[in-house]
């Protein structure tokens, strides 16, 4: 009952907040931090995923796959 806020046990299925298995409903505060992390790692990375991928690299995939 005086566990400290990181060490209470879910009411769900009986494991610290961190051992929660997927059943376990996710907090609001959870999704939104989701749904603000996808939003700027997609700001600052979507240019570079466009790039075409260099002829060299290309290259390099297709000698190891023939091995």
């Amino acid at each position: 009952m005086d566990e400290p806020d990181g060490e209470r046990k879910d009411k769900v299925n009986g494991k610290t907040g961190a051992a929660r298995g997927r059943g376990a409903k996710r907090a609001v505060p959870d999704a939104a931090f989701d749904i603000w992390l996808r939003r700027g790692l997609h700001q600052m990375f979507d240019d570079v995923a466009r790039e075409p991928i260099p002829p060299e690299l290309l290259r390099l995939i297709e000698r190891d796959r023939q091995k």
